[in-house]
């Protein structure tokens, strides 16, 4: 299996992350990536840059005014007076309900501060000097893998840093700036009228899912820790199924904090179900490593052995699958986790 990777992605190295309160060092780093190559490499996988698409992929998915944005935040951020050492918002743009957007839309901040907030969900999407670079390679790194399916392998491995899955059309979230998950799919539907993407990171995937909320055509599936108490807080409840021609494509299990490997791998079987049922001719899996019971972000009590259970279902999906690189912050646990989750996973596929 080719995994694809573009050194530059190691560049994004943000000093800032706000936890609980305190500003720390981001858990979201360059050693994650080394700790997956090394894992993955000894498996046999061959590692391979990624070709340079251009903009137009990750323009069929994100916002040309955001791209623009992240392009030039940071040096308009540095001629801030008394700025700080990265672009970090100073307020958020107001998203409640109650807001006719249609009917009085608001108009875009042309300032670096309005549109850090307009653009930048939180504070755990710090920009350095490098980040966007980074994270347009990491869409590099998910076009290439997406562009072998298409081109007829059946399947490949896209390490995305920074990962994906949380960042919207046009905005950041969540360590996460472009949705590499999105992208993925966007592209596959060059040749597959229906396309599914599961997610089994800790944190819904509520970037990927606002994305394709109203259409039919990719089907989105998550399972995830209850987001009343947990991380993206706002998306991942299991009522949300989709609106207008998406009604009915969208599938979230979360999953009540100490969930098992029991629960983790049934919700797993119960997605792969609803992929066969949409009808989809692609796969792409978001796979985060942080539901591990050693992650430090994590509020589960899944073990190694439950992604080497996962990996046999989806190997067992008879589908040309991209699997994508999310989350996972215990280096210990992605090593353990990621290896034995591929390994299961190439096994399953060779008797299908």
């Amino acid at each position: 299996m080719k995994l694809f990777f573009a050194s530059q992605q190691m560049a994004h190295q943000p000093k800032q992350y706000m936890i609980n309160g305190r500003i720390t060092d981001p858990l979201e780093n360059p050693a994650r990536a080394h700790t997956l190559i090394e894992a993955l490499t000894q498996l046999g996988f061959s590692q391979e840059e990624p070709h340079d698409s251009g903009l137009d992929p990750i323009r069929a998915v994100h916002a040309d005014h955001y791209v623009a944005f992240l392009q030039t935040a940071y040096e308009r951020f540095m001629q801030l007076p008394n700025h700080g050492p990265e672009v970090l918002p100073n307020v958020n743009a107001y998203q409640g309900a109650g807001q006719d957007f249609a009917a009085r839309p608001r108009p875009r901040p042309t300032g670096i501060l309005g549109q850090a907030g307009w653009y930048i969900n939180g504070l755990s999407c710090a920009m350095m000097e490098h980040t966007y670079a980074s994270a347009y390679a990491s869409a590099q790194t998910a076009i290439a893998a997406a562009d072998v399916i298409l081109n007829g392998a059946r399947e490949s491995f896209a390490l995305c840093r920074p990962p994906g899955h949380h960042a919207y059309a046009d905005r950041a979230a969540g360590f996460c700036y472009f949705n590499n998950a999105a992208i993925i799919a966007q592209q596959l539907r060059k040749r597959h009228d229906r396309v599914a993407i599961i997610d089994f990171d800790t944190h819904h995937g509520d970037g990927t899912q606002a994305i394709f909320y109203t259409r039919d055509d990719v089907f989105f599936g998550s399972t995830h820790t209850d987001p009343s108490n947990y991380y993206p807080h706002y998306s991942g409840y299991a009522d949300e199924t989709g609106a207008g021609a998406g009604q009915g494509t969208n599938l979230n299990l979360p999953l009540s904090e100490g969930s098992g490997d029991e629960a983790f791998i049934e919700a797993n079987r119960a997605l792969a179900d609803a992929v066969v049922k949409h009808g989809s001719t692609a796969l792409v899996i978001s796979a985060g490593w942080d539901a591990h019971h050693n992650d430090p972000l994590s509020k589960l009590k899944v073990t190694t052995e439950a992604y080497a259970e996962i990996g046999a279902v989806w190997g067992a999906v008879d589908l040309p699958a991209v699997i994508v690189q999310e989350g996972g912050y215990s280096l210990s646990a992605v090593a353990e986790a990621a290896p034995r989750f591929m390994a299961a996973y190439q096994a399953s596929r060779r008797k299908s």
